[in-house]
């Protein structure tokens, strides 16, 4: 991680409940987007720390943090790095998981026909194992392993790092709320995942996500510990209703419906990230109301709202778009607005088409085809059909880019003993203009400025770096257009 992930700095309103100009022609193509659905997993696969399985479908990726826990005297082995560096960070690694189980629950038949199901599964228990073996002490969550400051001192495969592995956790006696409410949404969103496939494993994790969430409320503060890098700007309340949201939609167990009904705070937004969850929050809960509960009301509205404010043929269409048409929010890692929406705007348009419902933004009413052709429109872009003519992901497509800003995939494969000079490290391989010995197969890349531009170049890291993030909240929307009903 070369750069910070910047979060929500947008002011909201809170609800308390009783530069350089591009040619914009662009080809008018067809995508492969099963293609575009089976590299995005195989790169969370190459972003896997711990102990490789048989199944690895990345060669040039080995095993790798086998000691991760040790100064505790714990297993912290397993889990993700987020991005292009060597860190596990809980917060963006939870979001990762929760929004690719969303993909997996809302999409499962589509993805199964894609044939992707086994591996959607197997990425998201590579996540939850991680998890549970976080939070083995009642009140205690592991939500760090690495610690960043040393880390980006070296530019060095994750088999070959020496740097120290350090440990943060949360506790009662600091708490911290964001990651402990979205790890329970995280686990609560995967216990559907394996409801019917693998039963014990789904209420273990139910269950844990259960005694996250009255961690996460009971115990509450805002956790700096992943700041610079993973500040919440947004506050704690919107991954409190994240959680409760998935746990109600697990369990339907009227204790979480009563704390979303009568304790939860909301929000307007018109954003959906690992910061900001309301958006994501309101248009699950949608569900309900279009099931006849209509005292959800309140979360149908503030959904429309979101649509409202994204959809640009809407009168109070509020953020900004690239000349391309691209949503473009801010600096780094920007691509991951473009499919978080996208996968908000696919979820909101198949539930709108199947109880028959539109969303009315002003003197204008827009029905599920409009969501889902301004969701088909942000991924095409990231697939090519940008004023680039560009792909934005690793090894699919025309052009797509071959200097991610990654350390794994532009460091040669070493003898996994051969100890390397950090020092020498940036010379050799960081600053070296050429494409990476290693294909970050799948990868979708930060993305261009606001005005389209790129250049593919690894020490750009706000337009190179690739995140696991960006990749989940894909691979719903992927499966969906790939088997449209």
């Amino acid at each position: 991680m070369g750069f910070f992930r910047w979060a929500a700095v947008a002011i909201v309103a809170v609800v308390v409940w009783g530069a350089m100009p591009m040619c914009l022609e662009t080809a008018d193509v067809g995508f492969d987007y099963k293609e575009a659905l089976t590299k995005s997993l195989i790169f969370l696969e190459a972003q896997r720390s711990g102990k490789l399985p048989a199944n690895n479908r990345v060669p040039w990726r080995g095993d790798s943090g086998l000691e991760d826990g040790k100064p505790d005297n714990v297993d912290l082995t397993g889990g993700y790095y987020d991005a292009g560096d060597n860190v596990k960070y809980g917060l963006p690694m939870a979001f990762t998981i929760t929004t690719l189980a969303w993909g997996a629950t809302f999409y499962r038949s589509q993805i199964q026909a894609a044939g992707e199901l086994g591996h959607v599964q197997e990425a998201i228990r590579w996540g939850t194992d991680y998890f549970l073996k976080c939070s083995t002490k009642r009140n205690r969550l592991y939500v760090q392993v690495g610690d960043p400051r040393l880390d980006h001192q070296c530019w060095v495969r994750p088999e070959n790092m020496q740097t120290a592995r350090t440990l943060y956790k949360i506790s009662e006696q600091q708490p911290g709320t964001e990651i402990a409410a979205e790890t329970s949404a995280a686990l609560a969103a995967a216990s559907i995942v394996f409801r019917h496939d693998d039963h014990q494993y789904s209420r273990r994790l139910l269950n844990k996500a259960k005694l996250l969430f009255k961690f996460a409320k009971t115990y509450r503060g805002t956790y700096d510990g992943e700041c610079p890098f993973y500040c919440s700007f947004s506050g704690y309340n919107d991954e409190l209703q994240w959680a409760a949201a998935w746990l109600y939609m697990a369990t339907r167990n009227s204790t979480y419906r009563q704390y979303l009904l009568e304790n939860s705070l909301d929000a307007t937004v018109s954003e959906f990230s690992w910061d900001l969850k309301y958006a994501g929050s309101q248009i699950l809960l949608t569900q309900f109301y279009f099931e006849g509960d209509k005292e959800f009301d309140d979360y149908k509205n503030l959904a429309d709202s979101f649509i409202c404010s994204v959809l640009p043929e809407s009168p109070y269409h509020q953020i900004y778009l690239t000349p391309g048409g691209m949503i473009y929010l801010r600096d780094g890692a920007n691509t991951q607005y473009a499919t978080s929406t996208s996968l908000l705007f696919s979820v909101y348009s198949d539930l709108l088409a199947k109880y028959k419902q539109h969303v009315t933004c002003g003197n204008q009413n827009f029905g599920p085809e409009s969501l889902m052709a301004f969701a088909k429109k942000q991924m095409d872009y990231l697939l090519g059909k940008n004023p680039q003519q560009r792909s934005y992901m690793v090894g699919y497509g025309n052009n797509p880019p071959t200097q991610p800003h990654h350390r794994g995939a532009s460091v040669p494969v070493l003898s996994p003993s051969e100890v390397v000079s950090c020092a020498l490290s940036f010379v050799n391989w960081f600053a070296k203009n050429a494409p990476n010995p290693n294909e970050l197969t799948g990868a979708i890349v930060g993305g261009p400025d606001r005005n389209d531009f790129f250049q593919d170049r690894r020490f750009d890291g706000p337009k190179l770096e690739p995140c696991t993030y960006i990749n989940s909240a894909a691979v719903g929307v992927l499966a969906r257009l790939a088997s449209p009903p």
